[in-house]
């Protein structure tokens, strides 16, 4: 039977993982699109990391909520608000940047990517922590 530290543990390497692509290869490449494109990659963009997103943050939450549910040690818990800390940089910062970038406007870009990373750096931090909550 899975526990609920193991399942947490498991969801946060999928996002992770999932931050960490978006971080290092997905936006670099969006940012570099050509304004005569820009349009089109972005709509492209938004339309296939939906459901990405969807199944990462779907997996993350039940299975934070689980762990929170279960009487969680101090790092179990810490792991969970790190990547809450995620999910609220994406409400707050990062998806209303991406609804404001109808052209590739820098500022906005610049603002995209410093929210990314520091989802990425929250998703790697929940990870990490979730990993030794299980020792």
């Amino acid at each position: 039977m899975i526990t609920a530290g193991v399942a947490f543990a498991l969801a946060a390497a999928l996002h992770a993982g999932f931050q960490l692509t978006v971080t290092a290869l997905v936006y670099p490449v969006l940012a570099r699109v050509p304004a005569s494109l820009w349009r089109d990659a972005h709509a492209r963009h938004s339309r296939l990391i939906v459901p990405l997103v969807g199944m990462t943050y779907g997996a993350l939450v039940p299975t934070g909520a689980w762990l929170l549910a279960s009487s969680p040690s101090t790092l179990g818990v810490a792991a969970v608000l790190a990547a809450a800390g995620s999910v609220v940089v994406t409400a707050v910062a990062a998806a209303p940047t991406h609804g404001r970038l109808v052209t590739p406007d820098p500022a906005l870009l610049r603002r995209l990517l410093r929210a990314d990373r520091l989802r990425g750096l929250f998703a790697v931090l929940a990870l990490v922590l979730a990993v030794a909550a299980l020792g």
